[in-house]
């Protein structure tokens, strides 16, 4: 499955067309009338090119069935993919089972791991901030691996000598990443979903090049073991209960799905866990001990998916609020951020304001209630009865049913909290001040 921590794709036809496009970009094609390479290459030639181009990893495996088709048609099966519902479309199930539905000369997959940055920036200040998952605080990594994957495609063309049909894939295209990962000997995965690489653990992004050449594979000579034990930490951190099981997310209770994937409204009971990530999250990566530590050297996490800015990492909720249309589009400007459509963005904004406890989030919000999407005004609305802002709930009008909805909710929960502060005696010493 394509992570929804990572990226997750629309439903409708068209967008799932030029989401594929992209993700799994067309194919080139050899000559006509070549006949495929049978000589196979070095796997450290091809690893060595790899990392000229920025790879941390890079693993081959020949173009076999997958081994895990029917547990993804199981997970659709049990609802988990949430609203994803392309997921369940039979050309993308068919795919997924088959390498070569994606490029039929196809004789190997190529598998890559780009590292991106653990560390977590240390604010200069005190301002409401919000939290961005960390691959997407750089550029945008479809473009990052969809460029590195076609660059590794013409070196593998130049060491071989002749042309290579290929076709780069990244994480939204029809392919089981993870189990390609796993089965190369590029990591194995964890009780979370994610793939563990060691030496870099799971802070990484996967990538597919399908070619036409037969290269020596790298899988291991023993099917890889699980690693994890009777480590709970991920299925046990995560604040939405996220997990089914060990190895199996249910998306409807994901942070990251929520706050990309998802663009309607966000269930009430799950809004509080959500905390201040306004795209994405890493819970379940901040708590895993493979993760713990210094990570891997600065040569292997790739620039380009560094923090632009502590905007990018850490944003202020307040400011980000009030941004307009152009302004955001100048933040998201080629990074994963632009997934998230702006009433969407501003949508998780308002629950992160109301997620901070602080009386400083209530003006932004009593803006946003100005908002023309009831999207936005509604979960402002249940951001100020977080905040206990009884006064301002009393006045708001609106006409939107979903809105009036919250607003009853929300003055209720004001007026729960104001009861409770008046009920709490002051702190001792307190009223000789």
């Amino acid at each position: 499955m394509a992570d929804p921590r990572h990226d997750l794709r629309r439903t409708a036809r068209g967008e799932r067309g030029a989401i594929a496009e992209r993700a799994c970009g067309r194919a080139k094609l050899a000559r006509i009338g070549y006949e495929p390479h049978m000589t196979p290459i070095a796997a450290t030639t091809i690893s060595a090119l790899a990392r000229e181009l920025g790879f941390a990893r890079a693993a081959i495996v020949p173009i076999e069935p997958p081994r895990r088709h029917a547990v993804y048609t199981s997970w659709l099966a049990s609802g988990h993919a949430a609203g994803m519902a392309y997921l369940a479309a039979p050309e993308h199930i068919a795919q997924r089972a088959d390498l070569r539905a994606l490029l039929a000369a196809a004789r190997s997959l190529i598998v890559v791991a780009l590292a991106y940055d653990r560390a977590e920036p240390i604010p200069p200040d005190a301002l409401l901030r919000g939290k961005i998952a960390r691959y997407a605080r750089g550029e945008d990594y479809h473009l990052v691996m969809r460029d590195r994957l076609v660059a590794l495609a013409d070196r593998l063309a130049a060491a071989l000598g002749r042309p290579v049909a290929s076709r780069p894939c990244v994480d939204s295209a029809p392919v089981l990443e993870r189990e390609w990962a796993e089965r190369g000997g590029l990591g194995f995965v964890a009780k979370n979903t994610m793939v563990i690489a060691p030496g870099l653990g799971s802070y990484v992004l996967l990538g597919e090049l399908l070619v036409d050449a037969e290269l020596a594979p790298t899988a291991p000579s023993e099917p890889p073991r699980p690693r994890c034990g009777s480590c709970r930490a991920c299925l046990d951190a995560c604040p939405t209960a996220a997990f089914a099981d060990a190895y199996v997310l249910d998306a409807r209770r994901c942070i990251s799905y929520l706050t990309i994937e998802h663009h309607g409204v966000i269930p009430r009971e799950l809004r509080a866990a959500i905390g201040t990530w306004v795209f994405g999250c890493d819970i379940c990566q901040e708590v895993c001990p493979f993760n713990a530590g210094a990570g891997p050297d600065a040569g292997e996490v790739d620039r380009l998916l560094r923090p632009r800015t502590l905007e990018h990492a850490l944003p202020d909720l307040v400011a980000l609020a009030s941004r307009g249309a152009n302004q955001l589009r100048r933040l998201v400007k080629r990074s994963a951020l632009r997934r998230a459509p702006r009433s969407a963005l501003l949508r998780n904004v308002a629950i992160a304001l109301g997620n901070t406890g602080d009386a400083r989030a209530i003006p932004a919000l009593v803006a946003l209630l100005g908002h023309r999407a009831a999207l936005v005004r509604g979960h402002a609305v249940w951001a100020l009865g977080e905040l206990g802002a009884a006064e301002v709930l009393a006045g708001h009008r609106d006409t939107d049913p979903f809105v009036l909805d919250e607003l009853t909710w929300a003055r209720r929960a004001a007026a729960t909290r104001t009861a409770a502060m008046r009920r709490t005696p002051p702190p001792p010493g307190s009223a000789d001040r």
